[in-house]
């Protein structure tokens, strides 16, 4: 990501200062946590995607930091509750928040991240950019939801696939280009062109997560660890789809039985290799990041684009 940390040096560094600023508080112990949260936070991909956006479309400015600490709220206050949910100890090789405070703490955390953000966007009249990524927000929850429905059912339909991570990942990656569109393009069909961008890349995020669970790098979570959550992702579908009847049964049991028997979830993982699902995903996944490229390809060649389709490329290309 050299080229986009260059094209946006100065901007990020003026986001720093915005974000530190939106997440301040009069409360000690919330002030605390948000500068534990600020001393550890990711590789700032979401805003960095709201701030090449808008500066696709002109010279980045006020409304365009405000979508980005809004964009960088949201998706903390996520993180936070996702780790409330899922019992996890660890977030980015430090304490999580629930494992540091405790649920109560984590939950009102969350829930604070998540007020701040809209105050930041209604107190400035920024409607289109809270409009943007309130959608986002009912879809992520919708999506985990859904999620967890089918996981309970194993329902192995491709297509609820897509829709579970369209809403679970993409929404975000598509309000964070949208957002940044929207405050500098004049034309909505711009925003909407740039949303769309966002969505292909976020899909094809989120099946090089799925990816991982396949692989041995040091990614932060254990090998096989979406198969002892009962997660069904693309290349486990694609292979209970394509084997006979029998190892369909197999697997299923093992999934619903012996999700946490190393040899078991290791058997399942042999299989999905053996029946091509790694293989599968991985050109799906390839196919929605030339998709987002094509879309970005409509704009005219400049550093801006440059820094984009490095992101992108980062995206499918990246070993954690």
């Amino acid at each position: 990501m050299k080229k986009a940390a260059k094209v946006l040096e100065t901007e990020l560094e003026k986001f720093e200062e915005h974000f530190k600023q939106a997440v301040k508080s009069k409360v000690p112990l919330l002030d605390r946590v948000m500068h534990y949260i600020v001393k550890r936070k990711g590789k700032q991909l979401r805003p960095m995607f709201v701030l090449l956006s808008a500066k696709l479309g002109g010279e980045i400015n006020e409304k365009s930091y405000r979508a980005a600490s809004l964009v960088e709220l949201l998706h903390t206050a996520t993180l936070v509750h996702d780790d409330v949910v899922d019992e996890a100890m660890e977030r980015r090789g430090f304490l999580s928040l629930n494992a540091a405070w405790k649920n109560k703490i984590a939950v009102l955390v969350g829930d604070y991240l998540l007020s701040k953000g809209l105050l930041l966007s209604l107190d400035n009249g920024d409607f289109k950019t809270l409009q943007i990524l309130s959608k986002a927000v009912k879809q992520m929850s919708e999506s985990e939801l859904l999620q967890v429905e089918k996981s309970r059912k194993l329902n192995l339909d491709e297509n609820v696939y897509y829709n579970i991570i369209d809403g679970k990942t993409a929404s975000l990656l598509s309000s964070s280009c949208g957002a940044g569109a929207c405050s500098t393009f004049e034309r909505m069909e711009d925003v909407e062109r740039l949303e769309l961008f966002g969505k292909k890349v976020g899909m094809a995020f989120q099946i090089k997560d799925d990816l991982f669970d396949y692989g041995s790098e040091d990614i932060g979570k254990p090998t096989g660890n979406d198969i002892k959550e009962k997660k069904l992702t693309l290349p486990l579908i694609y292979t209970l789809n394509n084997c006979d009847a029998d190892l369909r049964k197999k697997i299923i049991y093992i999934i619903k039985n012996q999700n946490q028997d190393k040899e078991k979830v290791a058997f399942v993982i042999s299989q999905v290799e053996k029946a091509g699902g790694i293989q599968y995903a991985t050109e799906k996944m390839y196919r929605f990041r030339d998709e987002a490229l094509e879309l970005l390809f409509h704009y005219p060649k400049t550093d801006v684009r440059d820094a984009l389709e490095e992101l992108v490329r980062f995206t499918t290309d990246r070993k954690y």
